[in-house]
């Protein structure tokens, strides 16, 4: 049985999709029509499209837009021609990509757009980010988004927003990756990739212009069991500065509540930093960062205390591998010296999970003052949500009473 599923993932099918699909939207007279024709590329001299969907046994088939024109109410959708995932150059392959690295690459993209500038680097596993950081270079923003999440980080699709340097990839070549993704690759870096041989890397040339994304809107599709479908414009953010986020205040039983103290100049840049990182990450989620590096991610829960903690807990876990690996060089969870270990959940303890200073981001507003308290008996010094809640006074009253900040975006940021 065990041989049949790795047999199964070796293969690689020949799909049966069209090679051109058209999608009409049809108001009387009126037709839009979207004009799209199926990617493949050249693996080993043969023409290959996707490996495969989520699973193996699931066809899949990856088309670009290459004709048409569709504006729904005011909003004009991305014009064909302007590509990223649906037009990548393959440098090297191994395996040929399936559906989730392309995903991966796609959310991360999604996320990396808002950082240009400052090296950054996002890194993706199950179309969730692990690890999101940046740094003065290159390499130190890998460095810090890996060992973010090392353990999730593991088989992941690295995105970096700069060509690849030679120390950023003997940094990359010491972990396992499934997916590298930049704009370009310096001389000398396939060398090292190559020792990487199922390693995929793919160069987007238009990462260099992913900040012309920010505030475009493309048609999303959801196909439902029994063969419905719904549509929605793409989620984009609004708040993407200082300017448009609000100090939380609200009115509640004719008394006005108003947080106390406006964030600092670091609280801004990691407020806004992990809302735009938000934007990427699957609800319900909850999200801490500190000096614009992620510190513990919460994703996919039903509950917004439940994944507050869950991220909580995930920032103790990481911090504590991380301590290990560094002076060890082993994962914590092998580690069996029970005094190193304590020695090192101590630090951990005393520094609650590196969350001290840090701020907490929900996409969601809090519907009670449980789940801010959750990051404020860590020492978070700032919170940033939607607001909207009848019971917002309670978290600003919390906030108030640890003499955290607290700002509103005035926007929900679901992802589904």
């Amino acid at each position: 049985m065990a041989e049949d599923l790795k047999k199964m993932y070796r293969t690689v099918m020949d799909d049966h999709f069209s090679p051109n699909m058209e999608i009409a939207f049809v108001d009387g007279d009126k037709r839009q029509t979207l004009f799209y024709e199926k990617v493949a590329w050249v693996v080993d001299d043969v023409q290959k499209g996707l490996r495969y969907g989520e699973n193996p046994g699931q066809e899949a088939a990856l088309y670009r837009l290459v004709n048409g024109n569709l504006v729904l109410g005011e909003t004009e959708m991305i014009q064909p021609g302007r590509y990223l995932v649906s037009d990548i150059e393959l440098l090297q392959s191994g395996k040929h990509p399936g559906k989730t690295n392309l995903t991966d690459a796609d959310n991360s993209l999604n996320i990396l757009r808002y950082f240009t500038g400052r090296p950054t680097v996002v890194i993706v596993k199950h179309n969730n980010p692990c690890g999101v950081a940046r740094a003065d270079s290159l390499e130190e923003a890998y460095i810090k988004a890996n060992m973010a999440d090392r353990v999730a980080a593991f088989g992941g699709c690295i995105c970096l927003n700069q060509p690849v340097d030679k120390a950023t990839a003997e940094a990359i070549s010491q972990q396992y990756a499934e997916v590298v993704v930049a704009p370009d690759l310096e001389a000398g870096v396939v060398d090292i990739f190559a020792k990487k041989k199922n390693l995929r890397v793919i160069r987007i040339a238009n990462i260099g212009r992913l900040q012309t994304f920010v505030g475009e809107r493309v048609v999303e599709f959801k196909s439902l069991m029994d063969g419905g479908m719904i549509a929605q414009w793409s989620f984009v953010p609004q708040a993407r500065s200082r300017n448009d986020l609000k100090l939380a205040e609200c009115e509640y039983n004719g008394k006005t509540y108003r947080i106390e103290r406006k964030p600092t100049e670091q609280e801004y840049q990691d407020l806004l930093f992990g809302w735009l990182v938000e934007s990427g990450v699957t609800s319900n989620s909850v999200i801490y960062v500190k000096n614009e590096v992620t510190v513990g991610i919460g994703t996919g829960e039903q509950d917004r205390v439940g994944v507050a903690e869950i991220a909580r807990d995930k920032a103790y876990r990481k911090l504590a591998d991380r301590y290990c690996f560094e002076a060890l060089g082993i994962p914590y969870n092998e580690l069996s010296d029970e005094e190193k270990k304590r020695e090192i959940d101590d630090r951990v303890a005393r520094e609650k999970g590196g969350l001290i200073g840090a701020a907490m981001v929900s996409d969601a507003f809090f519907p009670f003052r449980d789940g801010v308290d959750v990051g404020l008996r860590e020492g978070v010094s700032a919170v940033i949500h939607p607001g909207g809640s009848l019971n917002d006074y309670q978290s600003i009253e919390a906030c108030n009473e640890a003499r955290a900040t607290m700002v509103y975006t005035g926007q929900r940021s679901f992802k589904h």
